[in-house]
């Protein structure tokens, strides 16, 4: 099994906050702002936030996409000795991937009572039955990561309200 990295509480915070910003960026294009980083050798090797809306793919999610770019930094389809950090717990298809990848270990901000699939609903990357686990943190900066995505989508029941 990897290793799973360790990081100071600061430098969780930091990780997170680049998670955030993705997640901001993804808000601003009008996609649902969930933004994802993965790190290796305390250096993020990749980042991502949704692109459902703009490539019209139901995979185009940012955990996805961050973990096809880390692939690909690292040259390997194992991220073992990474971590990914996300702003929305992880639904089954990105739990999937986290899994299939390797990755020793998930931050994540908000838990998502309606599809979570690490601690909400299922805990997949838990699962002993499984040939890969992964270490899991939650509520990690969960009220920033929450308010974006309540500002987000009040934004939009507004908008079909004035139509």
């Amino acid at each position: 099994m990897a290793k799973v990295p360790t990081f100071s509480e600061q430098q969780i915070d930091y990780f997170m906050q680049e998670a955030l910003n993705e997640a901001k960026l993804a808000g601003s294009e009008g996609e649902v702002p969930i933004g994802a980083v993965i790190v290796f050798e305390n250096q993020i090797i990749a980042r991502a936030h949704n692109h459902r809306e703009r490539d019209q793919l139901a995979t185009a999610h940012a955990e996805l996409i961050a973990i096809e770019r880390a692939n690909q930094a690292l040259k390997s389809w194992r991220l073992e000795d990474t971590a990914l950090f996300v702003t929305l717990e992880p639904c089954i298809m990105c739990a999937g991937a986290i899994i299939n990848a390797r990755v020793p270990a998930v931050y994540y901000g908000a838990q998502d009572a309606k599809g979570g699939a690490t601690q909400s609903l299922y805990h997949l990357l838990e699962d002993q039955r499984l040939n890969h686990r992964a270490f899991v943190q939650s509520d990690v900066r969960a009220k920033e990561s929450s308010l974006l995505l309540q500002h987000f989508f009040a934004k939009i029941r507004a908008k079909r309200k004035q139509k």
